[in-house]
């Protein structure tokens, strides 16, 4: 993890990136980029289980750093096509890992999940503060 300009102006800048991947299987889903991509993940995760894997990097200002990734696992209910429309039009999977955010409407097709529900958001908040405290931030 490399420190950009802006973080050198700020001394004292702890700064953190995560990311998000949704797999189903072996197969790796993701940012969507288009509705019918959208359509395509939510048509393979309906009724199914699949891993949600976030990581979480972090720079101390003193130059040390600190990473985690965090294993989730999400069920969906079986999906039908009306279900599928409607949530498409409300735009929340644009640039969704899996093409769904489990903080919108996609929240009503959960019927499972195991880990961490901030991780499925996109940011690990236990995991976060846990490598923030490491790192000296108090």
């Amino acid at each position: 993890m490399q420190r950009d300009a802006r973080a050198a102006e700020q001394q004292n800048a702890y700064i953190i990136a995560a990311d998000t991947v949704v797999a189903a299987g072996t197969r790796i889903l993701p940012k969507t980029e288009t509705e019918a991509e959208a359509r395509k993940y939510l048509n393979l995760l309906s009724g199914r289980r699949h891993r949600v894997y976030t990581a979480v990097a972090i720079s101390a200002p003193n130059g040390q750093q600190a990473a985690r990734v965090v294993l989730s696992v999400v069920g969906f209910a079986r999906l039908d096509s009306t279900q599928i429309d409607s949530y498409l039009a409300t735009n929340e999977w644009a640039q969704k890992a899996g093409g769904y955010a489990i903080q919108g409407a996609a929240a009503a097709f959960i019927n499972f999940l195991s880990g961490s529900y901030s991780a499925v958001v996109g940011l690990p908040l236990y995991e976060t503060s846990s490598l923030l405290r490491g790192l000296g931030y108090k």
